[in-house]
């Protein structure tokens, strides 16, 4: 079982086990989370498998890649839970769960269930110049931003597309002194004044512990 990052962002993970009764059908970019969690909660009735975090590059295609895995893993478990939020898939994800009979995690993304729905739609209308990073999206800064958007070939283009935020929100779900640096350098690299907010797992942990 692979959990470099590399390795989450491009292939996923693949079930944790068979001796759980409920699936989580995850993305890759919280493979660690989530398993910190069961670790630390004593959660053995949860298995996980990830799907790979690059599908965030494409989210038109999660809402498929999640069929399928509900699909192939069905018959194994007494119940699956879907570890990803709307993420960009205009609703599609949610209208599929409900098809297939699954359930899966509230919120639009990631962002917002680690900072908490409730608080984040509050605060989300005085903040729609922010750019947010996750403790694994700082980790995989080039992978995300850096590289799909050819600013490590044509840095010229950062005002293109960073021109209208102001700020870069680092939601750090654990305290990492390094990884709160590799935010910090990843705000100066794009010209965004920076933010540390500790979330900890917000919603994430709360949506867990009740299955």
């Amino acid at each position: 079982m692979s959990l470099t990052d590399t390795a989450l962002t491009e292939d996923g993970l693949a079930p944790t086990g068979s001796r759980g009764r409920i699936l989580l059908i995850a993305c890759g970019a919280l493979a660690r989370e989530i398993l910190d969690l069961r670790a630390a909660n004593g959660w053995t009735h949860l298995d996980l498998t990830c799907l790979p975090a690059k599908l965030h590059l494409y989210p038109e295609k999660i809402t498929q890649a999640v069929r399928e895995a509900v699909s192939k893993h069905a018959d194994a478990y007494d119940d699956i839970f879907v570890v990803y939020a709307d993420c960009g898939t205009g609703g599609l994800l949610e209208a599929a769960c409900k098809d297939i009979g699954v359930h899966m995690v509230s919120g639009p993304h990631c962002y917002s269930f680690f900072d908490g729905n409730e608080r984040f739609a509050r605060q989300s209308e005085s903040e729609i110049t922010t750019f947010y990073l996750t403790d694994f999206l700082v980790r995989q800064f080039d992978a995300f931003v850096i590289k799909p958007m050819g600013l490590d070939r044509h840095p010229e283009l950062r005002d293109m597309y960073f021109g209208n935020y102001e700020k870069l929100v680092y939601q750090a779900q654990t305290d990492d002194p390094a990884l709160t640096q590799k935010a910090r350098d990843a705000a100066k690299t794009l010209g965004l004044h920076f933010e540390r907010r500790f979330t900890g797992y917000g919603d994430l942990e709360t949506t867990l512990s009740n299955l």
